[in-house]
């Protein structure tokens, strides 16, 4: 295999991976998770000592986690917020799952997580650190087994990325410490660093059998969608859409992919226990980015291979433009996965590199500046409207319709256009991002 394919390659491994339930309160059950194990670990315990225990857990987080963890159902609870999610990943959560860490969810296991938060075991609170993805999980409890010189508590902390532990510690004692964020200050290495010239020409050109496991895309997330659709969850949009073709929106692509792509928003956001394919550490943007590609493919019985193809586009895109945005920000992830969509289907409909580029511009013109108000079933109609804004930007490119360079934050050169959206959600969107949380935290 081509060198830099290899690389390219890596970093959709990286970046594009099964996560079940909302991103950031399922990092704040993976960290407790560690902390558990770590204590399981260096303590004498009866085997079914998770589902009896009074665990005392005790997690710092940054606003940000905060902000999309405290309106989204947690898989299988039927309860909102980040001290369940922290009670379920004591209960029965599995560290060496990654963002899949509830995926051992049992009856008995919610049960017991649910006891744990009416018996206000679980205190979640606000970090002071100036981080937008942080979590600190502290846990003990009174341990009957464990020898009397052993104080049995641990921590776990995440940063940087929803799955990434940089630090743990059992009875005050550090165990492993990595490089954290605040001493690598960009992740994203050259290695990664890529074009979007690049991504379109790989996307024609690698080997079918080196990128066709991105097709998982279409297993997963297609999955969630319909559940979404023949199951009750959240606002029902993608279903209700889904109903109003006839009188409403018509039988075109357009509603269909928007229906398919809300579904599986509405199913992920209100707690189905099945898992969605993410993309740069968020599931609704896994389930933005691929579904109205897997849409199109569905409707006009694309084959696998051109599928695999425009996949593998939409999601080097989104992440490439996520590089300039951060993991979390005051800036929807929909308008950065929706931008990704659009680019795949120009490629399913025969279009140019330059094409391309205009279905970005088109999307940076459009709906650049949609804000981030927490995670919650209600982003299930900000994705529908990234699903509309990305078919439009598509046909008006394949039209050769590019929003020009005289109009806001667009530029000739398609590279610099996608650092503008980047700097208005990282740096200018910071003021906004706080009045949101304080909003948030008042009601």
């Amino acid at each position: 295999m081509d060198q830099r394919l290899s690389e390219l390659i890596a970093l959709l491994h990286r970046e594009v991976k099964p996560a079940l339930g909302c991103t950031e309160p399922i990092a704040v059950a993976l960290a407790v998770a560690k902390a558990v194990e770590i204590i399981g670990e260096n303590c004498p315990c009866d085997p079914s000592w998770r589902l009896t225990e009074g665990f005392h857990i005790d997690v710092q987080v940054s606003g940000n986690i905060l902000k999309n963890g405290m309106g989204v159902g947690i898989p299988g609870t039927g309860m909102v917020g980040l001290p369940v999610a922290a009670a379920l990943g004591a209960v029965c959560g599995d560290s060496s799952k990654g963002l899949e860490v509830l995926a051992s969810l049992t009856p008995e296991a919610v049960a017991r997580a649910k006891e744990l938060v009416a018996q206000r075991l679980v205190k979640v609170s606000v970090a002071d650190i100036n981080r937008l993805l942080y979590v600190k999980a502290t846990v003990s409890f009174c341990d009957n087994q464990a020898s009397a010189e052993v104080d049995p508590h641990a921590y776990a902390v995440i940063e940087d990325d929803h799955d990434r532990i940089v630090e743990t510690s059992f009875a005050d004692r550090i165990l492993m410490s990595s490089e954290s964020g605040a001493a690598s200050v960009d992740r994203y290495t050259d290695e990664d660093s890529v074009t979007v010239r690049e991504i379109y020409n790989w996307a024609q050109k690698a080997p079918y059998e080196d990128i066709s496991f991105i097709l998982e895309d279409r297993r997963l997330n297609l999955a969630l969608a319909i559940e979404g659709l023949h199951g009750d969850y959240g606002l029902n949009v993608g279903r209700n859409i889904r109903k109003s073709q006839a009188d409403v929106f018509g039988d075109n692509f357009m509603s269909y992919a928007m229906g398919l792509t809300a579904a599986a928003s509405d199913a992920r956001m209100a707690g189905c226990t099945l898992p969605a394919m993410s993309n740069s550490g968020s599931g609704n943007q896994g389930i933005t980015v691929s579904m109205p590609v897997i849409a199109y493919a569905l409707r006009y019985n694309v084959d696998d291979e051109k599928l695999a193809r425009a996949l593998f586009l939409s999601n080097l895109v989104a992440i490439h433009i996520k590089h300039y945005l951060g993991k979390l920000s005051a800036l929807c992830g929909c308008v950065v996965a929706s931008t990704g969509s659009a680019c795949g289907i120009v490629y399913l409909k025969g279009g140019s590199y330059e094409q391309v580029c205009a279905a970005i511009k088109n999307m940076a013109g459009n709906i650049t500046g949609m804000v981030c108000d927490g995670a919650k079933v209600g982003c299930a109609m900000k994705v529908a409207s990234g699903v509309s804004c990305a078919v439009q930007s598509a046909v008006l490119a394949l039209h050769d319709t590019c929003i020009p360079s005289t109009d806001g934050i667009i530029e000739d050169d398609v590279e610099k256009t996608i650092r503008n959206i980047g700097a208005i959600g990282s740096a200018g969107m910071k003021t906004a991002d706080r009045m949101i949380m304080d909003i948030m935290l008042c009601k």
